[in-house]
Formats: C-alpha cells, sequence, structure tokens
C-alpha cells in the first residue's frame, strides 16, 4: 500500500514510517522540514521505500501543494495517517492560558487533518480498500474529561468529532476511517517515563490498515488494539 504519515520524522510518526517500510508498504512521509526529516528518515534499514513530502499541515498551500505532487509522482494513495499534533500549555490553568496557544493547538490537531483529508481525499477515492487515521487521544474522551490540557484535550475531542462525521460521509467510498489513541508512549510528547513503545503502536496501527484486527465499535474512536474508547 501507499501511505502518507504526517509529522513522520519523529516520535510515533517516525515509528510509523519505520514499521511501515519494514512491512512492505510504500512510505510518503509528510515532513515540515524536509532536510531535518531527510536525515532522520535516511537512516531506517527500508529508507528506499520512504520518500520525502514537504508538508506543512498548518498552511493550506503546502498541503495543496504537496497533494498535487503525490498525484504527479504517484497518481493514488491507499492511506493517510493524521500523525502530526502538538501539545501546548500543558500545566497552565484555565486563568493563565495563553488562547493564542489554544488556537495554534486546534490548527495543528485538528485542522491540520482537515486540511489534510481535504486534498488528499480525490486520490484515495481512486484507490482500493482505503484507510484514513487520526491519531487522537483518550484526553478528547469526553465521558473521562478532566481538569487540564484545556489546549489539547479539547482539539482531539474536535479530532474525534471530525472523524465521526469523515466516516459518515466516506459511506459507500470504500474506506474506513478511526480516530485512534495511541497510548502513552515514549516520544517527545509523551517523555521518557511513558510505559508505551511507539514501535509497538505503530504495528497495531499497521494491523488495523491490513483489517488483521476485527474492530467491533459503535464509535469510530478506539485504540491501538482496535477497542472502543470512551466517547
Amino acid at each position: 500500500m501507499r501511505i502518507l504519515i504526517t509529522g513522520a520524522n519523529r516520535g510515533l510518526g517516525l515509528a510509523l514510517a519505520k514499521i511501515g517500510a519494514e512491512r512492505g508498504h510504500q512510505i510518503l512521509a509528510g515532513v515540515r522540514d524536509g532536510l531535518r526529516g531527510e536525515e532522520r528518515l535516511s537512516q531506517l534499514e527500508f529508507s528506499k521505500s520512504i520518500s520525502i513530502v514537504p508538508l506543512d499541515v498548518t498552511k493550506e498551500d503546502s498541503v495543496e501543494q504537496a497533494a498535487d505532487s503525490v498525484k504527479d509522482q504517484f497518481g493514488t494513495i491507499d492511506v493517510i495517517i493524521n500523525n502530526a499534533g502538538i501539545l501546548l500549555e500543558r500545566d497552565k490553568t484555565i486563568e493563565n492560558l495563553d488562547i493564542e496557544q489554544v488556537q495554534v493547538s486546534f490548527d495543528v490537531n485538528l485542522f491540520g487533518p482537515m486540511r489534510v483529508v481535504k486534498h488528499f481525499l480525490p486520490l484515495l477515492i481512486l484507490g482500493d480498500s482505503s484507510s484514513i487515521i487520526n491519531i487522537s487521544s483518550e484526553a478528547g474522551s469526553i465521558e473521562n474529561a478532566y481538569s487540564g490540557d484545556f489546549a489539547y484535550a479539547p482539539s482531539k475531542t474536535a479530532l474525534n468529532m471530525f472523524t465521526e462525521q469523515l466516516s459518515k460521509y466516506a459511506v459507500g467510498k470504500n474506506i474506513q476511517v478511526y480516530a485512534v489513541h495511541p497510548g502513552w508512549i515514549r516520544t517527545d510528547m509523551g517523555g521518557e517515563k511513558a510505559p508505551g513503545d511507539p514501535n509497538e503502536t505503530a504495528k497495531g496501527i499497521y494491523d488495523i490498515i491490513e483489517k488483521k484486527r476485527p474492530i467491533n465499535s459503535k464509535y469510530v474512536f478506539i485504540n491501538h488494539e482496535g477497542s472502543p474508547m470512551p466517547i
């Protein structure tokens, strides 16, 4: 399969590029900084299966240009993994919250995936048995809401809603759509104390993409093992 991954040069994105290439997929690694992305991705064992795609999810012209470039070079894609994300204002109370940073959070975590789907969906529709995977978080669960992460959590709740809407829109288009909680994993965002391995999470996500895991969920918000997450 030909798979577009945003934020592919670090953390879970890098693990997704690595595992995907190891499984024989062709990876289109969307990175904001092409030189830095190429430096990290070229070190992977199956780097010849990875193509760098300059892509800044916060800029619509960048996303549009990336989609045009992919269409010209490859024609179609099979999977979009909206992985690029940001965690800001981590320890701020509502009284001290910088609203501009909240706007940045929504721009990356919600509007970014919306821009990517807007411009890459036509390439997916041309494919067969396609998938859209939006990397979400348990922080976006309304049922398990907590006092904190006033920028990050609502942006992921909104992403879950967008994913649910998108799944309805994709009915009849042969596209499976999921918002996936990756678990607490050892990345720059998750920190060194996190118990999870991003490579194991990536393997679970590919099992979902490759339809190796049966998924029985009323909603599209699931974890990387395919189990339902509380909305």
